[in-house]
């Protein structure tokens, strides 16, 4: 059952080819082909096989890694721009927002010096269909407190607004998404609550629940670290109308509806202690990083009632991954910005990275299918030599019955006479 199972994902990911092979093998007509062109069947039979094959190159390509330099730095959030095909990162240091190919070449994207001196760009969010760029701006201490959501437009790089979020007292603005309607939400994880910025920069504190205070920090978590006081911290919109959040501290994952913000505790097979970051792709899965441990892979069958854990992949801990982002064709990259050392001190580093990261297994359940679909291409090519062979015997059949009769009406009527 689970081998069937596997199967079913596959092809899931491949709805044209499967409806191709799907027609192909349950017509009510498979094997009524022309005889004028018995070679159909085989190019069928060549064209899927080497479609398949040409396919094992790009599933076992390596995994794209961009390594840049840009001085004092020191990147905590990741942005993906699906127009202009490249990476926003945001500043600890810095009151800028570079940019970075593909290639790794980086550009000041945004340079904001109307933000209090000192202030960080945590969070940031693309917001596609209105050409913006949401960022998250806190001042750590001992800087004054400073915590606001800006807006930029993508093309001519200018501020739409600065919108100052409301305080509630011990706050600290970190992560943003961006729904259709171009609501945006912040998580505040100081104060385990969600702010919301409306389209037009009007800021109102969100969501409340009680669930967030609900859960303790895990007792295993050490009080030195980074994330031991870390509430909600990375958020994602899914477009079925709800937030999902995680929780440093205690490793929970939440559902909050996007329009009244009530919040759900999602049921999941294990805590995600130390989660700094989350991004779903869109076949629903979310990838969330932690710094210090692995970047975990879930799913859920019941729109986040419930998930669980199907893979971890390991990242680098030494260079500090803070941000996860869904970019081009769903890869999913997590940025290594080294943020703990820029938290410190300026070490003078001017090296950082932005790596993709993928599933074993998800890779491996890509290899099953060129298979599937060889041993398909094979059955179908096989039934079809069956088929004809079983018509030409007939034919052979027929045309000896045909001959044998044409003979004894020959042969009678030359008796007759």
């Amino acid at each position: 059952m689970k081998f069937w199972f596997g199967y079913v994902s596959v092809f899931a990911s491949m709805p044209k080819l499967t409806l191709i092979l799907t027609n192909m093998f349950t017509s009510h007509y498979p094997i009524m082909m022309p005889i004028s062109s018995p070679k159909q069947p085989i190019l069928v039979f060549i064209t899927i096989t080497i479609f398949s094959l040409l396919l094992v190159p790009v599933l076992s390509r390596n995994a794209h890694v961009i390594n840049f330099r840009s001085p004092n730095l020191y990147p905590e959030s990741l942005a993906w721009d699906p127009l202009m095909q490249h990476f926003l990162l945001g500043s600890l240091r810095q009151r800028i927002i570079a940019a970075v190919s593909d290639s790794g070449i980086v550009e000041t994207y945004i340079s904001d010096t109307d933000l209090p001196e000192g202030a960080s760009i945590l969070g940031l969010a693309v917001d596609a269909p209105r050409n913006r760029l949401l960022a998250v701006v806190h001042s750590y201490p001992p800087l004054p407190p400073f915590n606001a959501l800006a807006a930029y437009d993508l093309r001519s790089r200018r501020r739409l607004f600065l919108t100052p979020l409301p305080s509630e007292g011990i706050d600290a603005a970190n992560d943003v998404a961006v729904d259709y309607s171009g609501n945006a939400f912040v998580t505040n994880s100081g104060g385990n609550f969600i702010w919301k910025v409306t389209i037009d920069g009007s800021a109102s504190i969100f969501s409340t629940s009680p669930r967030y205070l609900a859960v303790t920090n895990d007792p295993t978590d050490d009080d030195d670290s980074a994330h031991h006081s870390l509430g909600l911290n990375g958020i994602a919109y899914v477009s079925k109308g709800y937030l999902l959040v995680v929780q440093s501290s205690t490793g929970k994952v939440f559902k909050v509806d996007a329009e009244d913000g009530t919040a759900m505790q999602v049921s999941i097979n294990e805590d995600l202690i130390g989660a700094d970051d989350i991004a779903v792709r869109s076949d629903g899965v979310a990838a969330v990083v932690s710094p210090m441990k692995v970047l975990w892979l879930l799913k859920s069958t019941d729109s986040w009632l419930e998930g669980a854990v199907y893979d971890k992949v390991e990242v680098n801990v030494r260079r500090f991954p803070t941000s996860v982002v869904v970019g081009d064709k769903d890869r999913v990259y997590v940025l290594y910005g080294h943020v703990n050392e820029g938290r410190v001190e300026d070490s003078g580093r001017d090296s950082f990275g932005i790596a993709e990261l993928r599933s074993k297994r998800e890779g491996e359940e890509d290899g099953v299918w060129i298979f599937v679909v060889i041993g398909l291409a094979c059955t179908y090519f096989f039934f079809w030599r069956f088929q004809m062979s079983h018509l030409v015997k007939k034919m052979d059949k027929t045309n000896w019955l045909s001959k044998f009769l044409s003979f004894k009406t020959n042969f009678m009527i030359k008796s007759s006479t």
